[in-house]
């Protein structure tokens, strides 16, 4: 095995390989266990799998490790991790933590180092510390690399810990897979990465979690940062959970939204949630009947436009905020290429395709959707101004168990 000191900083996302060189995934984190007179050891490493199932691999089946690849023996254990008591992650727990360094210095663990002795056992032989910054706007505390035999870990875990690495592990995450790991971490490290992410990923956690798991976490947030993080999520995801809470903290919460956030929340919140008018975004892509192909290709290719959303555009009559003036038609993405980019829209609508009205149910949407093979469908109300657009993950959502987000993957092995 490599006896080369590697820093879990940069072994973190590294690719896991088995012996003849086949990529069984990347590593995600360090996990080890404290020792009250020598350096923690390693137990082995959590290793995120195709169908980003996290599981353990043993040190011991490690054959070779380094900061460029993992080599493991080809047999891994495929069942879920689950963190057990006195287990430690090194990414997730340890570095951030602060801790005292010689001459009772305070100074902030910022990456760690591990090594294999030569009892063979791995551990964490060094850590990078980062010392408290001096006074001044520019200046930066010290750097230095200590023995972990010089490190003293405080007697509680009070104060904070930075999450600085941990979130760099986590930036290329999905999110779905961003709010699987946020739900792994220890409640304290959890809150604190939370506080140091940006709104708009918070938002993109939030929408993948179940009812449950969200109201929990909003729990812990204050309710400017809840408010916050409801203006970035998509306008029928913060409805369902608004609907969820208190009424009279759901409405704090869309008096301290922006306004023009809350009105769309709220105009959601008028109909049951399992009709066209509560699955439904009310924000699609509207467009005027004068309007060109190269303007809707634009609008479409907007990057922030979700795929499902950005399959079609719709035409109204003005006004061209939902609810619009009368619905016309949809101009499909696909259509449009077919079409010059001068040429009007009203040239290529699909007026055959009804709409459905917001009163109609989630299983007539689903009806719908599958009889003319779309993935987002118009909702219009009763004097057929289009008030939103359902799209074929909005139904997935509604149909599946609540637990869906949860339900292992079959991973074959």
């Amino acid at each position: 095995m490599s006896t080369s000191r590697v820093f879990v900083g940069r072994l973190a996302g590294r690719g896991v390989f088995d012996p003849v060189g086949d990529r069984i995934g990347k590593v995600r984190d360090v996990l080890v266990v404290y020792r009250a007179t020598s350096s923690p050891r390693v137990v082995g490493l959590i290793v995120e799998i195709p169908g980003k199932r996290r599981v353990f691999v043993p040190i011991s089946r490690v054959t070779s490790i380094g900061a460029g690849q993992v080599i493991v023996t080809g047999l891994i254990n495929i069942r879920r991790f689950e963190q057990r008591g006195g287990e430690t992650r090194l990414i997730a727990e340890m570095v951030g933590r602060e801790v005292e360094i010689p001459t009772a210095t305070k100074a902030t663990i910022e990456d760690a180092a591990i090594e294999r002795a030569r009892s063979g056992e791995w551990l964490v032989s060094e850590v990078f510390v980062r010392l408290p910054k001096p006074a001044g706007p520019f200046s930066k505390g010290d750097a230095r690399i200590v023995r972990w035999s010089e490190v003293r870990l405080p007697s509680s875990d009070g104060g904070t810990q930075s999450a600085e690495l941990l979130i760099q592990t986590l930036v290329d995450l999905k999110p779905a897979d961003l709010a699987d790991a946020l739900l792994e971490l220890p409640q304290p490290r959890m809150l604190k990465v939370i506080e140091d992410l940006p709104d708009e990923r918070v938002a993109d956690a939030l929408e993948e979690m179940t009812e449950q798991d969200q109201l929990a976490l909003l729990a812990q947030i204050p309710q400017d940062r809840t408010a916050d993080v409801l203006d970035r999520m998509e306008p029928d995801d913060a409805a369902d959970l608004i609907a969820a809470l208190p009424a009279a903290t759901g409405e704090e919460l869309l008096e301290l939204m922006e306004p023009e956030e809350a009105e769309d929340v709220r105009r959601l919140l008028i109909y049951d949630g399992d009709t066209a008018g509560g699955l439904m975004s009310p924000s699609p892509i509207v467009l005027a009947a004068e309007a060109s192909v190269a303007e809707g290709l634009a609008m479409i290719r907007r990057a922030e436009i979700p795929p499902a959303m950005a399959s079609a555009v719709y035409v109204t009559h003005p006004p061209y905020e939902t609810p619009t003036g009368e619905y016309l038609g949809m101009a499909h993405f696909q259509r449009m290429l077919r079409f010059p980019p001068h040429e009007r829209l009203t040239a290529l609508l699909d007026t055959e395709i009804e709409p459905v009205p917001a009163s109609a149910s989630a299983a007539e949407v689903s009806r719908r959707l599958a009889s003319y093979d779309l993935v987002a469908m118009p909702v219009v109300d009763e004097q057929n101004r289009l008030v939103g657009v359902v799209t074929v993950d909005d139904v997935l959502d509604h149909l599946l168990p609540d637990d869906w987000r949860h339900a292992d993957a079959e991973v074959a092995q």
